[in-house]
């Protein structure tokens, strides 16, 4: 409800401002640096201080003379210099959320695409991995928290390189045909996607002793892209194969999808024709005809780089005819947008085990009405900092094209890599080199094999975390116990993917993210977990659940409310909506995450500060209680956006 207030009162002030002076203007508001200078900040004065050619502070009385009256509003105060401190009618405000004024939720126009996750599939997730699908599974849960439609896209490079390599393994190195590849993914004896991650390693080291071998990943690369042969067959069981590991292994975390944009599709469907017409007639690639790139289509340095930046063109279409991933990924942002003038068709691939329906692209129509897709009004593509040159290519592309405002829209929503700690290496039991043992943090590579399987981190942590649940609870069934420690698990390593900003180097520890204490994920849960048990405690002492819209009016709200530490401990609760919305505006989840540590550090002071069930005083019990079931609401909110389980007990 914060944000909704601090929405009015910006829009009133403004309104304030154009008569009083004829000017539009863009009112912020801030906190004010200490609470007693009451709960929001207007600089709106020094704002317009060099327009109207005046001092802030005269402005500002002046403005504060002329707002009037507005609802929730106790008093606008001028301070310091030229600033407008505005009090907030304590009873109101708390009588609006105890009748779930704050729950009402806006519905806003356009749809918000997010791509996130997109790993090739080729072989097991891995823990780089879960950064780039934390990240975006949280930034939509919070622009959906804000009222924004949101798509969730995964897009599934099952055409490219990394895909080709595995198949050059199956055929060249193991032998196998289609129908072996395809018994070997049916009888499970091994995870198959860990079964490809110790062969593509296999194949990378091969290129290395034998570059001549790189010759079967042109003919590989070729056939899938034609979808014709053995290797395209053998490419179809490995992409579609690896695809199911991967959303297994995501839903283990609680991330979903809504659709699955397949590169085999942009290229059967001629995505990138149209693409490659469109570009070529508005002159944004031209034919190379010499030097070492002759014979390839490419994109003129000058289009995308920065000053300073890349002095080399960019590379669209190889002189062999095949397109690089930066070609297929204009086409595809020109789809998101509904910029191509073409559609996939789709089909049901599957249904979570929450009911959520999950589709894909198909080159063929289906039975199915499918939802419309695509046709974004801003795209997010959560992709590493190390592709930023990629997605300046992507967006240049737009720019060409003449789509100036899609381009604006087209955000790279970068983050730096995953690494592990010294301590978690030794954990895993990772072999180390000398100079490797040297670094602060230790980097993981796919392709050489050196890394840690996102399955293997989750079943790590789930395992760390059921020794402490059954320490603590030993009474309790053992399938019971491994349901909480999975929700712990789940908690510990979202929350610790997400608690720094995106341009932080993680180095991921098992110790540090389990911690009950400190910030991390069990932190937060913990005081989920603590509010919800004085109530179960309520009940065992057979004392009933309050009526608290019945037993607290305003005039009993403003009495308990007098006490400033009540104050500051609610407004901080009602900051749930404001704090997404600040994190959202700055791209960072980072600030979501650090909002409910705060608001878990304040209720675990109010739970140790106040005695709430031995309260004899009525009034105040009951008015504790209500301020303990808020405070569970908005915690449990947040960690819900965070995408973080509340177990039972912990």
């Amino acid at each position: 409800m914060f944000h909704q207030l601090e929405e009015r009162i910006r829009e009133h002030v403004s309104a304030r401002v154009k008569d009083l002076y004829g000017v539009e203007a863009q009112v912020a508001t801030e906190q004010p640096r200490q609470a007693e200078f009451g709960e929001v900040a207007l600089p709106v004065a020094f704002q317009l201080a060099r327009q109207l050619r005046r001092a802030p502070k005269a402005i500002a009385q002046e403005l504060a003379g002329a707002l009037g009256s507005l609802e929730g509003v106790a008093a606008v105060e001028v301070a310091g210099n030229g600033y407008l401190n505005v009090r907030l009618d304590r009873g109101l405000y708390a009588h609006r959320l105890l009748e779930g004024h704050d729950k009402l939720k806006l519905v806003l126009p356009g749809k918000i695409i997010v791509e996130h996750t997109n790993i090739n599939p080729n072989k097991a997730a891995h823990i780089g991995h879960l950064r780039n699908a934390v990240l975006g599974d949280t930034f939509a849960r919070m622009l959906r928290a804000l009222g924004h439609t949101v798509e969730v896209q995964n897009y599934i490079d099952n055409t490219g390189v990394q895909v080709a390599d595995v198949v050059v393994g199956f055929q060249h190195l193991e032998r196998k045909t289609p129908e072996e590849v395809e018994r070997l993914i049916r009888e499970g004896a091994q995870k198959f996607d860990y079964y490809c991650w110790d062969l593509y390693a296999r194949v990378s080291a091969n290129y290395h002793e034998n570059p001549q071998a790189l010759a079967w990943r042109e003919e590989a690369l070729h056939a899938i892209e034609a979808g014709e042969g053995a290797a395209a067959r053998l490419g179809q069981l490995v992409g579609n194969a690896i695809v199911q590991a991967h959303l297994a292994t995501m839903w283990r975390l609680g991330i979903v999808y809504d659709v699955l944009p397949r590169e085999s599709e942009i290229l059967h469907l001629k995505f990138w024709a149209a693409a490659f017409e469109l570009l070529k007639a508005r002159g944004a690639i031209y034919l190379e005809t010499e030097g070492k790139n002759a014979g390839c289509w490419v994109m003129p340095a000058s289009a995308f780089a920065a000053e300073g930046g890349p002095e080399d063109s960019k590379v669209i279409v190889r002189s062999n005819g095949t397109v690089t991933y930066v070609g297929k990924d204009i086409a595809y942002q020109l789809w998101k947008f509904g910029l191509l003038g073409k559609d996939f068709f789709y089909r049901t691939l599957m249904r979570y085990p929450d009911g959520h329906q999950l589709w894909v692209s198909a080159d063929q129509p289906g039975e199915e009405a499918a939802p419309e897709f695509g046709r974004g009004t801003r795209v997010y593509n959560v992709i590493d900092s190390r592709q930023s040159y990629l997605q300046d290519v992507v967006v240049a592309g737009l720019r060409a094209l003449g789509y100036t405002e899609q381009a604006e829209r087209s955000v790279h929503f970068a983050y730096e890599m995953v690494a592990l700690s010294q301590r978690c290496a030794a954990q895993l039991g990772i072999e180390l080199s000398e100079e490797d043992r040297q670094r602060s943090h230790v980097e993981v590579s796919g392709r050489k094999g050196l890394g840690v399987k996102a399955d293997d981190l989750i079943d790590r942590l789930i395992e760390e975390a059921l020794a402490e649940v059954a320490s603590r609870h030993p009474e309790e069934p053992p399938e019971i116990q491994r349901h909480i420690a999975a929700g712990i698990a789940v908690g510990a390593l979202r929350y610790f993917m997400l608690k720094y900003t995106r341009n932080a180097v993680i180095a991921f520890d098992f110790q540090e993210a389990l911690s009950f204490e400190g910030e991390t994920g069990p932190y937060v849960q913990y005081a989920a977990v603590r509010a919800r048990s004085i109530f179960r405690k309520l009940g065992e002492r057979g004392e009933t659940f309050p009526d608290f819209a019945g037993e607290l009016d305003a005039a009993a709200l403003v009495r308990q409310l007098a006490r400033e530490d009540f104050w500051q401990l609610l407004l901080a609760a009602s900051k749930a909506d404001a704090a997404v919305e600040r994190a959202v505006e700055a791209g960072e989840p980072a600030q979501v995450a650090k909002y409910a540590f705060q608001l878990a550090q304040g209720f675990n002071n109010f739970y140790h500060q106040y005695p709430i069930l031995s309260e004899e005083n009525r009034e105040k019990k009951v008015f504790l209680l209500w301020m303990t079931d808020y405070f569970r609401a908005q915690l449990e909110y947040t960690l819900g956006i965070l995408g973080i389980p509340v177990p039972e007990y912990m």
